[in-house]
């Protein structure tokens, strides 16, 4: 199942530590937040792992069918 990755720009500080636990799946956006390289991705362990490294739980993780959350990692 599909899922959608978003980033609360808001809360972003712009650590890095997505861009460095899931590789070319974060980027810096123009104002250095970090925003997915895609907003939909297939389940992937890395991008889970980021989400659950963000020091300010800034990156959300859903279904992109059903908006649900994407349970953390075990």
């Amino acid at each position: 199942m599909t899922w959608r990755v978003t980033v609360d720009t808001g809360l972003c500080i712009s650590s890095g530590v997505c861009l460095a636990t899931a590789p070319g799946r974060f980027r810096f956006d123009e104002s250095q937040h970090s925003s997915p390289v895609q907003a939909l991705t297939e389940p992937d362990d890395q991008v889970r792992d980021a989400a659950a490294s963000c020091p300010v739980e800034a990156i959300l993780l859903t279904y992109a069918g059903t908006g649900e959350p994407v349970p953390p990692p075990d």
